[in-house]
């Protein structure tokens, strides 16, 4: 007689699904950032450039660390289509206060996703999402630090891209604690 271990189903619940739209919003986030760079390239401004492109890049990587996590719970996973980026803008401050808005949304989906892994009693969601806790304050905090610069700046956008390039923000190298991304992080 052979047993065959039996794989552990999981539930269809609340938190998985808004992981799921998480994903989107991940991905949303990214392509956003991307146009803000794409804006900033096309002025001229190679610091303000370089800092959305890898903003970017690390919202793309958001998404698929959460990809990875429903896979390896047995979640299905369906790569969801993005909503409409913002392209057209006039000056910087009014897209560094987007990206600070944008993080700070970021900041309650996350909260709300912690919430329902707790409030559903998935423990191993709860514990996925500390690092993205963690990531979140130090997001609202670069971008409320760059759009300070960029105000006490009065028009010289020097003086912002000279404090990129001094201060390197956002770029404090690879996480050691980030949970593992779908594909590998770029």
């Amino acid at each position: 007689m052979t047993t065959t271990a039996k794989k552990i189903q999981p539930r269809e619940s609340r938190f998985h699904q808004l992981l799921q739209d998480q994903v989107r919003n991940e991905l949303t986030a990214s392509q956003q950032y991307l146009a803000v760079a794409v804006w900033f390239d096309n002025e001229d401004l190679p610091r303000l450039a370089a800092h959305f492109y890898r903003q970017s890049v690390e919202e793309r990587n958001h998404a698929m660390m959460i990809v990875q996590y429903l896979m390896d719970n047995d979640i299905k996973v369906a790569i969801p289509s993005i909503e409409e980026v913002r392209n057209d803008f006039t000056e910087t401050r009014e897209l560094v206060a987007l990206a600070l808005e944008q993080e700070r949304e970021v900041t309650q989906e996350i909260v709300t996703l912690a919430k329902a892994a707790r409030d559903e009693g998935d423990y191993l969601g709860e514990q996925f999402l500390q690092w993205f806790l963690k990531e979140q304050v130090e997001e609202v905090s670069q971008m409320s630090t760059l759009l300070a610069v960029v105000d006490r700046s009065n028009g010289n956008l020097f003086d912002v891209e000279n404090f990129l390039a001094r201060e390197a923000v956002g770029d404090e190298g690879t996480d050691p604690t980030a949970p593992p991304a779908a594909g590998g992080a770029l």
